[in-house]
C-alpha cells in the first residue's frame, strides 16, 4: 500500500467537477492494476487508519461478505466506519481545494500508479494533519467517550473502522 499526499483542486480548469478527478484516479488504477481511492486528509487520523480499513475490507471480500461491488468504495466504507456510501463519501475529496491522502493498493504496479497520482495533485504533507473537531463530529466521538479512555482519538477511530464488520 502506498499513500500519496497532496492538495487537490476540484472546480478549476483541470478538474471542473469531482467526477472528472475520480475518473482520472480510476484510469490510473485501471492502467496499473491497483485500487486508487482518495480521502480528505482532514478525516484521516493516521496511516494505520487506512491500513486497517484495507485489511478489513479485503478480509470481508475474501469471505464473500463485502458491502460494495467496488473495492475502492469498500475501503472507503471501512475507513468511514459506515455502511452508507453517501455518508461515507463525505470523507472523500469534494469541490474546492482539499488536502488529500490518496491510497494506492493492489497486486499491480503500485509505485508507477503512485507516481501517476502525484501528477494529479499539488505536493503537500497532509497525512497526520487531521482536524480533531471534524473527525470527532464525523465519527461521533464525544467528550465522555474521550474522557473514559487513555487510548486517544486515533484508537477510537480505528475502533469505529473495526466495528463496521459487527454492525451487519
Amino acid at each position: 500500500m502506498e499513500l500519496v499526499e497532496g492538495v487537490v483542486e476540484v472546480g478549476g480548469e483541470r478538474f471542473p467537477e469531482v467526477g472528472v478527478f475520480v475518473d482520472a484516479l480510476d484510469a490510473v488504477g485501471a492502467e496499473h492494476g491497483v485500487t486508487v481511492q482518495a480521502f480528505d486528509a482532514r478525516y484521516v487520523v493516521s496511516r494505520r487508519h487506512l491500513e486497517r480499513a484495507v485489511e478489513l475490507a479485503d478480509r470481508e471480500r475474501r469471505r464473500g461478505d463485502g458491502i460494495a461491488r467496488d473495492r475502492g468504495i469498500e475501503i472507503l466504507l471501512y475507513a468511514a466506519g459506515r455502511r452508507q456510501i453517501d455518508r461515507s463519501l463525505r470523507m472523500g475529496v469534494d469541490e474546492g481545494v482539499t488536502p488529500a491522502v490518496v491510497l494506492v493498493d493492489g497486486d499491480g504496479d503500485e509505485p508507477s500508479a503512485a507516481d501517476a497520482v502525484r501528477a494529479l495533485c499539488s505536493p503537500a504533507e497532509t497525512l497526520g494533519a487531521h482536524e480533531e473537531t471534524r473527525v470527532r463530529g464525523f465519527f461521533d466521538v464525544g467528550d465522555a467517550e474521550l474522557a473514559a479512555t487513555d487510548a486517544g482519538l486515533e484508537a477510537l477511530v480505528e475502533e469505529r473502522v473495526a466495528l463496521l464488520v459487527v454492525e451487519r
